[in-house]
């Protein structure tokens, strides 16, 4: 059966069939470390809503080494070393990254632009979307379990 959204590599492979609660483009320094990227297309699911078909093939890394007890994990596949998603250990969010993970960028379009900081002297985004210092105002973080 084909999946609304579905990622991931040859080993692991993750899908859901409910819509993303946020989608945006990132500016914060984490995500410019980790991924290598000016910026990076980051996409929001409930936790409960991104399904894995192999967690045991998940190796789990702090997301952010500056914060190592941070909430999130960085999983990538233990056989071939492809990012995966992000995993929030308080079970609120699960997070892709299409153009790494594996999903179609295309149907996950990024709505705003957030984390821009205008101090580091990078140009203010001018595409039409708007453009926060952190997620999008109304932006509510999903109970956890």
């Amino acid at each position: 059966m084909a999946h609304k959204h579905s990622g991931g590599c040859n080993h692991v492979h993750t899908h859901s069939d409910a819509e993303p609660i946020d989608n945006h483009t990132c500016h914060c320094s984490v995500c410019k470390r980790v991924t290598g990227q000016p910026t990076t297309h980051v996409v929001f699911f409930n936790h409960g809503d991104l399904k894995v078909d192999n967690e045991k093939g998940l190796k789990r890394m702090p997301f952010n080494d500056q914060n190592p007890d941070g909430p999130l994990e960085l999983c990538v596949c233990a056989d071939c070393g492809t990012p995966i998603m992000l995993d929030d250990k308080q079970h609120r969010i699960r997070v892709i990254v299409p153009n790494l993970m594996g999903y179609d960028e295309k149907s996950l379009p990024a709505t705003y632009h957030a984390f821009y900081d205008p101090t580091t002297g990078v140009p203010k985004p001018n595409d039409g979307r708007p453009v926060y210092e952190g997620l999008r105002p109304e932006f509510v973080w999903p109970k956890g379990s």
